[in-house]
């Protein structure tokens, strides 16, 4: 049976795209060091990732940025998301495992775990995928929108970035449906 991992990171944050990646993960895999990916420091998500690129029977991100949060809301952005990530494997699982207790609709069955991310490697592996391209694409963004810290929190609602915030204003990449972030944008008008 072909079984996929999924999980989602940034759902919490104030700026930049949810991202999901689905994993299929050979049985007897050897992979060493899967835990939640909040467990492992930076470095070592990035130590497993080509590991469990090598290893992995098919793997992909999904992507739903900040417009489509704002638009659908983030629940509904974040299984877009898981969505486009089953949808971007080259092969059809026959289940998905996805962390959590709410079911996306995927084009296959579906089976919630509750703590997937501390128990199953597939949603463990997925997880630390999305970690490690969503901070990535952070760390882009920073480049472009100087003076939020975006390489340092992630999008998250860190003092530094509300502080940001209060100075600056929204970007564009910020989620405009966040409190923090329409109130900033109201507050430059």
């Amino acid at each position: 049976m072909r079984i996929a991992g999924i999980d989602e990171v940034g759902r919490g944050c104030l700026a930049g795209p949810v991202y999901a990646a689905a994993v299929v993960l050979p049985d007897g895999h050897g992979l060493i060091g899967l835990k939640d990916s909040k467990a492992l420091s930076a470095r070592q998500r990035e130590r497993l990732v080509p590991q469990i690129e090598a290893v992995a029977l098919d793997w992909a991100i999904g992507i739903a940025t900040a417009d489509e949060i704002d638009a659908i809301n983030i629940l509904q952005a974040t299984f877009l998301a898981m969505r486009r990530a089953v949808e971007a494997l080259k092969a059809v699982p026959d289940l998905c495992l996805v962390d959590g207790s709410q079911a996306p609709k995927l084009p296959v069955p579906v089976r919630m775990v509750v703590g997937g991310d501390r128990s199953e490697d597939a949603i463990m592996a997925a997880a630390i995928i999305a970690k490690v391209a969503r901070d990535a694409e952070l760390d882009r963004l920073d480049a472009q929108f100087p003076g939020y810290g975006l390489a340092k929190h992630k999008g998250y609602g860190t003092p530094l970035h509300l502080k940001a915030l209060r100075e600056q204003g929204a970007s564009v990449i910020h989620r405009m449906s966040f409190a923090p972030c329409a109130e900033a944008a109201k507050r430059a008008r």
